[in-house]
């Protein structure tokens, strides 16, 4: 490629001339193409105009404006170091580094299926998803980069949903440019510009006046800074969802001069139109109910970035931020992290501050942080008023009005199972759906056209605003949508389906303190109404004892009624269904309030981390079975010391069966205050020659065990090795066989000899060998040790039976056999009546 400059000789104002050759596929970046020859196969990709092509303009400030910037910054720095949080009282500020944290941001749009995905997903799959539309955590620090093709955009949108960190990132910015730590050779001079500000100002003003009222500078001084070097100005303009513009504001003639004085909203729309200080660059946040009208009145290029809210690393560091004491972190993020709703509800920064808020408070109060952080309907209806009160300007009617008409809409997505919504059912459920702080608005790609879609923030805020549209409806009302939601007679009746989150919402809202809550914002709900799904709870409750229920329960969250809803149940038992962490706090909140409860029944893989949070309350059940699912040797040992390791247990029994290759069968663990005992039993496939079937032992509960070594030795059935794994302190010992022979009684008798703490071994033989009892006889225990040995003898003379399929002889007795320190003495017993 040939890249050649040349000016005309004929004056000094001459056009300048570019004469461009490029080889085949070539693209050039020209700042000016006019009057130039052009030869080859050229694609111009880009054509700036010679005005705002600046790649070293040369200009620099005047010194009084230099150091009037540096004033300014000062200024920023001042300010923007801090935060004012929602229930600050007045002086009270935090610093922005001590909440700011680095958001996910996307460059890209997402299509139909995408969106759905985003919105439809829970649980773990839900920051998966989260995180993989997301190529990076932030792109603060590179929003006015080219893109691919080297167009370096004019202006950026930064839209994102109500909470979820805009202004922070705003702030952010401003602080990092004043601190010299952000787009330090890009921009000489930041001004930020707050839309809900300027719905405030009555008269009419220039750009220059509002910047001045803005931010403190001088009309004078501002003139100077924009006319010396506008290509080094950004404007961000903040919120421009809240700004108030009327229809006429497209037919209006916009000022073209920073001095020109119009209304501050027109006067902010000519900027963002490029009308005035076109070669200056724009960041505009907003929402994304008005990003269509954004674009109609943007100047271009353009590009769209989206803050999506936090990832989880990111939740993490920000309870590690806001506690700052690593204990108290520690509690409140494990304990947000184990009730799924809430972690997901953390992406969202807003709700992420209202759960650390709730927590601070219960720590300060000197109480346990779960009962401070009680359910997630809590939250929700924080969220709700949270937003309601300092993201709703504007709003046309009444509270009550918008929530129904949120929750109609809602329940209309449930019924057809359905997240997104087409602008014909919403603006003709919602009054004013652009300003309301809950709902999403996307444009997709259809064919040749665009398509306008609304959602909500997640499935999930669709679920609550059902919820809350079927309680606070009248009484007729209410009634008939409950009773169509949960029906009562028949406990085999489900409710609606895909409606399980709505009812747990629903009970959540029945809790006394919300109601006072809601109370407080003309919200009611019918006595009638509150009747009757506390007899759907309580009908339920007294015959299906299962996790669902519970969670139900744990959302009411009033103990007296749990007690009662519970009386009846003696256990606890979850089959076929997955457990997640929010199930166990629920089953940890009911069993604390049940005392009845005495037997739980636990079908999934518990895991060390789940039982922890079980853990407090295993000692209230007398009988507890565990299902374990293909877990590999670490998950076994970690459960076995979580098990073990502390004086939960006292006198209980634990049941474990296990589905895996090479594991056991089954394993029983029996607690007293000072012993433990341990019964395993071994499958088919597992077994060796002479085939252990079961093992049983007894020892102190403050010997340690290595349980890794442990299984392992099990697994192999290397009962050499089970030797100097059974440790020093072992009581006793129980071991069932297919068969006793000679290679077993001399490990027997060693064993016997090298633990000096066993006083009993005892062995079960389906079969007792000749060979094995010719050791026997010879052999002597040390002083307080016995073994026992049951199982069938052969009594012929000769020829004696050698196989375990002989046993059913005549000829065979059964036999106990017991060695001690005086010696050998054998028992006959009399034979089965039937066999097996």
């Amino acid at each position: 490629m040939e890249f050649g400059y040349r000016r005309s000789i004929s004056g000094a104002d001459a056009v300048p001339r570019v004469s461009i050759v490029a080889q085949r596929e070539s693209h050039i970046t020209a700042p000016i193409v006019t009057s130039n020859t052009i030869t080859g196969n050229v694609q111009i990709i880009h054509n700036t105009s010679a005005g705002s092509y600046h790649p070293d303009s040369g200009k620099r400030q005047p010194p009084e404006i230099n150091t009037v910037i540096r004033q300014y910054k000062r200024l920023i720095c001042s300010e923007y170091q801090h935060v004012t949080e929602y229930n600050s009282l007045p002086g009270e500020h935090v610093l922005l580094c001590q909440r700011y944290i680095e958001p996910l941001i996307n460059d890209k749009y997402r299509d139909r299926k995408e969106r759905e995905e985003e919105i439809s997903s829970k649980g773990e799959s839900f920051q998966q998803v989260l995180s993989s539309r997301n190529s990076h955590e932030s792109v603060l620090n590179s929003l006015f980069d080219p893109d691919g093709r080297g167009i370096t955009p004019g202006a950026v949108i930064l839209q994102g949903n109500s909470g979820n960190g805009k202004s922070f990132a705003v702030q952010k910015i401003m602080l990092d440019w004043a601190s010299g730590d952000l787009y330090r050779e890009q921009f000489e001079i930041v001004f930020h510009l707050k839309c809900k500000e300027i719905n405030c100002i009555p008269d009419r003003k220039s750009l220059v006046e509002l910047l001045s009222w803005s931010c403190g500078l001088t009309s004078d001084q501002i003139s100077q800074m924009l006319e010396q070097s506008p290509e080094r100005v950004m404007f961000i303009i903040d919120g421009f969802d809240e700004l108030r513009l009327t229809e006429d504001i497209y037919s209006m003639t916009p000022p073209t001069d920073p001095h020109q004085r119009c209304s501050p909203e027109l006067t902010l729309c000519a900027l963002l139109k490029g009308h005035v200080q076109s070669q200056s660059f724009l960041l505009v946040t907003t929402r994304s109910t008005a990003t269509d009208t954004l674009t109609k009145l943007l100047k271009t290029p353009y590009s769209f970035t989206e803050i999506t809210g936090f990832s989880e690393s990111g939740v993490e560091e920000y309870f590690q931020k806001f506690f700052e004491d690593e204990e108290l972190f520690r509690k409140a993020y494990t304990f947000v992290k184990a009730n799924e709703t809430l972690s997901n509800a953390c992406s969202i920064p807003v709700i992420c501050w209202i759960i650390c808020t709730v927590i601070r408070e219960r720590f300060n109060d000197g109480g346990d942080v779960t009962t401070g952080l009680e359910t997630a309907t809590s939250i929700y209806v924080d969220f709700v008023f949270t937003l309601l009160e300092h993201h709703c300007q504007g709003l046309s009617g009444s509270v009550q009005t918008l929530l129904k008409s949120l929750g109609q809409l809602a329940e209309r997505g449930m019924m057809e199972q359905q997240v997104l919504f087409d602008a014909q059912t919403v603006y003709g459920t919602v009054k004013d759906p652009a300003c309301s702080p809950f709902l999403c608005k996307f444009l997709f790609k259809k064919r040749a056209q665009q398509e306008i879609m609304f959602s909500f923030m997640h499935l999930s805020f669709q679920e609550f605003f059902t919820a809350l549209y079927y309680l606070i409806l009248d009484k007729d009302q209410s009634l008939m949508k409950l009773t169509q939601l949960c029906p009562t007679g028949d406990i085999h009746v489900q409710h609606l389906p895909h409606s399980d989150d709505v009812v747990k919402f629903a009970c959540g809202l029945l809790n006394e303190h919300l109601q006072r809550r809601l109370g407080k914002h003309g919200l009611f709900v019918h006595p009638d109404a509150q009747a009757y799904l506390k007899t759907w709870l309580m009908e339920r409750c007294c015959c299906l004892h299962t996790l669902y229920m519970l969670n139900c329960l744990y959302e009411f969250h009033e103990k007296s009624f749990v007690e009662e809803a519970l009386y009846v149940c003696r256990e606890i038992r979850s089959h076929g269904a997955s457990i997640k962490r929010t199930d166990l706090w629920a089953l940890v909140y009911c069993v604390q309030c049940c005392p009845s409860i005495k037997d739980l029944s636990l079908c999934c893989m518990v895991t060390s981390e789940r039982l922890s949070i079980i853990l407090p309350i295993l000692h209230k059940c007398e009988n507890i079975f565990f299902q374990l699912e293909n877990p590999t040797d670490s998950d076994f040992a970690d459960l076995m010391c979580a098990l073990t390791g502390r004086q939960t247990l006292s006198s209980q029994c634990v049941y474990i069966n296990c589905y895996a290759e090479g594991f056991f069968q089954e394993l029983r663990l029996s607690f007293s205050n000072e012993l433990l005992s341990f019964s395993i039993k071994i499958p088919r496939c597992s077994r060796k020659y002479p085939v252990v079937q079961q093992l049983n032992f007894t020892l102190p509960r403050s010997e340690p065990i290595n349980w890794t070594n442990l299984l392992q030795k099990l697994n192999d059935l290397d009962l050499d090795a089970l030797m100097s794994v059974t440790l020093s302190k072992l009581e006793n010992m129980e071991l069932s066989v297919d068969c006793l022979n000679e290679s077993l009684c001399v490990w027997a008798v060693l064993f016997s000899q090298k633990c000096p703490s066993l006083t009993e071994l005892k062995i079960n033989a389906g079969y007792i060998l000749e060979e094995g009892i010719i050791i026997l006889r010879r052999s002597r225990t040390r002083q307080n040790c016995t073994m026992t040995f049951n199982g069938m003898r052969c009594n012929k003379q000769s020829q004696k039976c050698t196989r375990h399929e002989e046993c059913k002889l005549s000829c065979n007795q059964m036999v106990t056999i017991r060695v001690d320190c005086r010696g050998f003495s054998e028992e006959g017993l009399r034979r089965p009546l039937f066999w097996d």
